[in-house]
């Protein structure tokens, strides 16, 4: 292999001649996880299984403010990391919160010269699990960013080998306290099943009403319930639930790391010196301590929304970055500031491809296939969605879900997937638009529809009370509420919103994306009546020159986060650079391409950046493509890592 700055890889362009096993297909894409603004709850993949040998809860771990991993999820450690609530309370006291962490141990001890650290990941959201991010796809995660060689066959103290961290942010999940904005999870699933029958923005004439109402009634009392502290004197969580606290909170996880690593030191010098004698040097010692007033710096891998918390991090701590990933970047401009161009501005041209790929792989391969080239299909499928705006589709009961209305909101859901993630979303949209529109069928699609409902009941405790109690409320069932609390209380002006203007947002919205413009809409649509005044806040735009130059990933096709934005964030960090991705969709989980993974496994391994102007091939395209690795080559390991990156069934795109 040449070098990484040799010219021929600065533009890889013809699409490398791997196949791909079909499990593989299934694994290396994302089937993006996200809601309408609590307007419709969209169904979502089967989570994978995570049994563990030995069941465990969270509640068993004591938080404290120092980092006790303790074994989990076989061969994970976990931790709760007590920190306060208001870091600018200067009297120590206050609220707490306690961080659920989870490590995957290095492939080397912390204590070999060849560990590289720890990095922490974020999957986006905003509100996304980081501890579900790191138990789906942190092997994969892994897999990038060390050395190419395993451990065991490496012959150089230069090959880097690393812990992969993953976090839940304040509100989220397993990370305490929690909060809801129902009284139990009846009146939770009630309502989401309500909002999921009136239907989506966009889905009728009286659709901006209805949500409108139906976002107020569901804000104002959880805002004003995050917003109102427990007691007299004490901290309101909602207040403290934006980016820069959780920004805060990773700089704190860095330093209980460090202090953690420098203790496992202190213990293995001890070993060695009574195994080999003593070390006047104290070389592990050394090579373990704890960099104390400033010296410990931040390795981060952050995609989506996790581009904004890795933005803002490095704009309040610039000078204590050692690796920054940013992939599929977000520009915080817009996002904190509703300064720049909308984020859904490149969404119609990844339709578009979809009826290229479309045309080109052919009725064997694309079901919706239509003689006539590429108008003749988006004509096809503008004529369905046309169809189901003005009458469903009723859909009899089967052996495995009851029966169902298909409806505009569904169809529309499936689109958004599809850009999201066109190696899957496309034949999955092309299958389930054929059946619709040739035969009147469906029954795929009330069954993709069904899947997301299904309640579960996780303890003994939850059986013993009934699926619907308190005991059952499953972490991952406040997600869509957390995110929504994080967004509206960062992007203070969706909250001043009032319908009329709201509506013309919407409008302009709609003119930038016609098939993702109603989806977007939602989500800002989310914050009406949303009142809570965050009490940390960034002084301005994000930027500065930090400790190390960022490296910011972006697809060519984007339906969020536009290569236009990472551009822009490059130019507010200097010396960072945007490496390009010619494939579609969201983020580097989308699309499979080892030339980017090269590039990102390098950074990683030596700190330096790819030439300015790089662009990488994907090596698969949508309905097109199949085959295998060659496993004689050292890149069946990172295409492997592709494959469990994909996976992260419930990673959240950024709002």
């Amino acid at each position: 292999m040449g070098s990484l700055n040799d010219p021929e890889r600065t533009r890889s362009s013809d699409r490398r001649s791997t196949s791909w096993r079909p499990v593989a297909l299934v694994l290396i894409v994302l089937v993006a996880w996200w809601h309408i603004s609590r307007v419709y709850t969209s169904p979502i993949p089967e989570r994978p299984s995570l049994e563990t040998e030995t069941p465990f809860t969270w509640a068993e771990l004591t938080a404290a403010p120092t980092l006790e991993y303790k074994p989990c999820f076989n061969g994970y450690q976990c931790a709760r990391l007590d920190v306060p609530m208001d870091y600018h309370r200067a009297d120590g006291l206050g609220r707490r919160v306690a961080i659920a962490i989870i490590r995957l141990p290095a492939e080397v001890p912390v204590t070999d010269p060849r560990y590289g650290g720890a990095v922490l990941i974020n999957p986006g959201g905003p509100g996304g699990s980081g501890v579900f991010q790191a138990l789906v796809a942190g092997r994969g995660l892994q897999k990038i960013v060390d050395a190419e060689l395993d451990p065991g066959h490496s012959t150089t103290e230069t090959d880097r080998y690393f812990d992969i961290i993953g976090f839940d942010p304040r509100g989220v999940n397993n990370t305490t306290p929690g909060f809801s904005c129902f009284p139990n999870t009846f009146a939770q699933r009630n309502w989401e099943l309500q909002a999921e029958a009136d239907g989506m923005l966009g889905s009728s004439r009286d659709s901006l009403k209805r949500n409108w109402q139906r976002t107020r009634a569901l804000n104002v009392g959880c805002a004003r319930s995050l917003s109102t502290p427990p007691e007299a004197g004490a901290e309101a969580l909602g207040e403290h639930m934006n980016t820069p606290p959780v920004a805060r909170d990773m700089l704190e996880i860095v330093e209980r790391h460090a202090q953690w690593r420098e203790r496992q030191g202190q213990v293995e010098q001890q070993r060695s010196d009574q195994r080999n004698g003593h070390d006047p040097a104290q070389s592990i010692i050394q090579r373990t301590r704890w960099r104390r007033g400033g010296g410990e710096k931040l390795l981060y891998w952050g995609r989506s929304y996790g581009t904004v918390l890795g933005a803002t991090f490095a704009s309040m701590f610039p000078d204590r970055i050692s690796r920054m990933v940013l992939d599929g970047v977000v520009n915080t401009d817009k996002y904190y500031l509703d300064e720049g161009h909308n984020a859904i501005v490149d969404a119609d041209a990844i339709f578009d491809q979809f009826t290229l790929y479309c045309d080109r792989a052919g009725p064997d391969k694309c079901p919706l296939y239509t003689p006539g080239g590429r108008d003749a299909i988006a004509a096809a499928y503008r004529r369905l969605e046309a169809e189901l705006y003005n009458a469903s589709v009723a859909v009899p009961a089967s052996s495995t879900r009851g029966p169902e209305v298909v409806t505009w909101t569904d169809l529309k859901i499936v689109l958004r997937i599809s850009l999201y993630q066109p190696m899957i979303g496309f034949p999955l949209l092309a299958q389930l638009a054929s059946d619709l529109l040739h035969r009147g069928d469906g029954s795929a699609l009330a069954d993709f529809k069904h899947r997301g409902r299904t309640p579960t009941c996780p303890t003994t405790e939850c059986l013993r009370t009934g699926p619907w109690s308190a005991e059952c409320q499953a972490p991952e069932q406040n997600e869509l509420y957390a995110s929504s609390a994080i967004l509206c209380t960062d992007a203070i002006y969706m909250q001043g919103r009032d319908e009329l203007s709201f509506a013309k947002a919407w409008a302009a919205m709609k003119r930038d994306s016609a098939m993702l413009g109603d989806y977007w809409s939602s989500i800002e649509l989310g914050c009406a009546g949303w009142e809570v005044t965050p009490r940390w806040t960034l002084p301005g735009p994000c930027g500065g020159n930090t400790s190390h130059p960022l490296l910011l990933v972006s697809m060519r096709l984007d339906p969020v986060t536009p290569m236009r934005s990472a551009r822009k964030m490059s130019s507010n960090f200097p010396g960072s650079v945007v490496l390009e991705q010619d494939s579609e969709g969201h983020t580097t989980a989308a699309a499979p391409s080892l030339c980017t993974t090269s590039f990102i496994r390098h950074y990683f391994q030596t700190g330096e950046l790819p030439p300015p102007g790089t662009t990488c091939a994907g090596d698969l395209e949508p309905m097109l493509e199949s085959g295998h690795v060659d496993t004689r080559s050292p890149a069946e390991k990172t295409w492997d890592a592709l494959t469990e990156v994909g996976l992260p069934g419930r990673r959240l795109p950024w709002h």
